[in-house]
């Protein structure tokens, strides 16, 4: 049986001398692996279409039973050239590909998922903020797997008096009465505990020019690692690559 589902390439894997197993978020069904045979010999017509971050529609044979497709043929939508031809722009993406295949499971399909993904991947691509863009991507993500830090009032009392330390163990603001809930909150300024608010509800399609001074960036970065290491305890491979990118770009 031919079936035809949109997606991004979030993990492209060698199986064997000449194949490729890649991993799609699709629209249709979430996550989903695909045999790509062949796909690493230079003129196949699978080759560009099952690279990392490719968008396109895929034309896969799946059998009845519970094996995985092989995939026919690939129309490319999106490239994303530039965003490949930038090592920082790259990593960036490569660390939100592997979360979102490290937070989801296969044939869940989730369209918010999935959209946040395509649009992100397009706004690198233009040349946009990247590390804001993956902060935004964080936080949303944390919300999909149930962990939605209070960043509205206390998480503890209820109270809206500053100024707030976010506790990660506590689940989000403390007021200065209920700090001692846990010493090791971490001191933010206003800025940075609002501009994660905001992330929480953005639409990103509405998403403009982007200007974070370093210092909120840096508390940005500390707060949200902080909670998908507590909460998610992930250990990625793009990371280490990411931080290393950073490192250099920013020495």
């Amino acid at each position: 049986m031919l079936v035809k589902w949109e997606g991004i390439v979030i993990r492209s894997v060698d199986y064997g001398e000449s194949s490729k197993v890649i991993t799609l978020f699709t629209r249709e069904h979430g996550k989903v692996g695909v045999m790509a045979r062949g796909a690493k010999k230079p003129k196949s017509r699978l080759s560009a279409v099952s690279q990392l971050f490719t968008h396109g529609f895929f034309l896969c044979k799946a059998g009845t039973g519970t094996g995985m497709p092989d995939l026919s043929q690939g129309e490319i939508m999106e490239a994303y050239r530039d965003l490949r031809q930038d090592i920082m722009r790259t990593a960036y993406a490569a660390y939100i590909a592997e979360l979102i295949d490290r937070t989801t499971h296969e044939r869940e399909p989730n369209p918010f998922l999935f959209q946040l993904l395509s649009l992100t991947f397009r706004y690198m691509d233009e040349g946009k903020d990247a590390e804001i863009l993956t902060r935004i991507v964080e936080c949303k993500l944390l919300t999909v797997a149930g962990i939605r830090p209070q960043l509205h009032a206390c998480c503890n009392c209820g109270r809206e008096e500053e100024p707030y330390t976010i506790s990660v163990t506590q689940g989000g603001l403390l007021c200065p009465r209920c700090q001692e809930a846990d010493p090791h909150a971490i001191a933010v300024m206003p800025g940075t505990w609002k501009l994660l608010r905001l992330f929480q509800l953005f639409d990103l399609e509405r998403l403009g020019e982007i200007e974070v001074k370093q210092a909120t960036r840096s508390q940005l970065r500390h707060v949200l690692r902080s909670f998908i290491d507590h909460h998610l305890d992930l250990h990625l491979k793009s990371r280490a690559f990411l931080d290393q990118v950073e490192k250099l770009s920013f020495s």
